[in-house]
């Protein structure tokens, strides 16, 4: 993989960006792009403004992905913008892609600061990763930073090390529980949502420790850039690396993650691979908790087909680690991209062995 610029660290006192490029949620929920806001505030000492276009609408969002490439720019050449975090995902970042030319990837690169993101957002990281800096998969702001009731205290400590900290990140923690529970955004009650015990990671395969450089995003998202797309990672990208993978909230089947490896498996990429980590799978809304639990019940499921389709390709020996606290989940950890990271099935141990961010000049 190639080496990435790091972008500085945060501080207190500095300024960041909240940016909409996919599903305009954060002007259809006011009230909870303020509760983000404030308790990132709070929390981390900065403060937050909206780029230009951010709080549009839906209709207008999605009717200019112009707007929200503009947002893109003025974000990173602002010089008083110093990280940019994603109001939230969606389904269509990719039509921005038409639109960029080298002058935009070169304003990216030129201009090197934090960028958070998930879900959608995956396409904005490998625009990143096209310019050649490293960014950050990790919660947005109206999921995950704008939990009820606050952020989760395991979010607040591994994001003040991993943005605003210079020491090697180590040792990632995990959580005993999580959030599956679904809450109406546009409600006034906004309760603080109930917790399900979880055993944490999962070390399903392998035995010997590895290492490896971060790369990934959500399934669905690099499913729609897979291959012929500008931002689709040459094939060397994936040499030795460690990657990265979560499902979104729409619940995809363990049937569609069998089908994406046997992709992978396709490309080579799995046997470039030093190690997978795999995400707990995201949930939306539940009809009821009968339904809630056959879709709990459906997560022992993703481990079988994982270690299906990498036997299918000849990889049984990859250390493969599954239910991370990555992706469509509460807590949620960030995951630098392009940082040695150092998966240690015998010890159950997955590490990040550098810092997130560089010192600030």
């Amino acid at each position: 993989m190639k080496d990435l610029i790091i972008p500085p660290a945060l501080k207190q006192g500095d300024t960041i960006a909240a940016i909409t490029l996919s599903f305009g949620a954060a002007g259809l929920f006011p009230n909870r792009y303020q509760q983000g806001v404030r308790q990132i505030e709070e929390s981390f000492g900065v403060k937050v403004i909206p780029t230009p276009h951010a709080l549009c609408s839906p209709a207008e969002i999605y009717n200019h992905p112009d707007w929200r490439l503009d947002d893109i720019m003025w974000a990173f050449k602002n010089p008083d913008i110093k990280g940019i975090i994603c109001n939230i995902g969606g389904d269509d970042t990719i039509r921005l892609l038409e639109l960029m030319t080298d002058e935009h990837f070169a304003v990216i690169r030129n201009n090197p600061k934090v960028f958070l993101g998930i879900s959608d957002s995956t396409v904005n990281h490998l625009m990143c990763f096209k310019a050649g800096i490293r960014s950050y998969y990790s919660a947005s702001l109206l999921f995950g930073y704008a939990e009820n009731g606050g952020i989760p205290d395991i979010m607040v400590q591994n994001t003040k090390k991993t943005l605003f900290d210079v020491v090697p990140i180590g040792e990632l923690p995990h959580s005993d529980t999580f959030i599956v529970d679904y809450v109406n955004w546009g409600s006034d009650e906004q309760p603080k949502r109930p917790r399900i015990p979880t055993e944490g990671p999962r070390f399903i395969q392998g035995n010997q420790t590895v290492r490896g450089r971060l790369i990934g995003g959500c399934t669905e998202v690099l499913m729609m850039m897979a291959v012929g797309t500008k931002l689709w990672p040459a094939p060397e990208e994936f040499d030795n690396a460690i990657l990265f993978l979560e499902n979104s909230e729409e619940r995809p089947s363990p049937s569609f993650v069998q089908y994406w490896l046997r992709n992978l498996g396709a490309q080579g990429i799995l046997k470039r691979i030093n190690g997978l980590l795999f995400a707990r799978p995201g949930n939306d809304k539940f009809v009821d908790e009968a339904d809630k639990q056959n879709w709990l019940a459906t997560y022992p499921k993703f481990d079988e087909v994982i270690l299906r389709a990498l036997k299918e390709y000849g990889r049984e020996d990859l250390p493969v680690v599954s239910n991370m606290d990555f992706g469509h989940t509460v807590p949620q950890l960030i995951l630098p991209y392009g940082a040695m990271c150092e998966i240690n099935p015998v010890a159950k141990k997955v590490s990040i062995l550098e810092s997130g961010v560089r010192e600030r000049e």
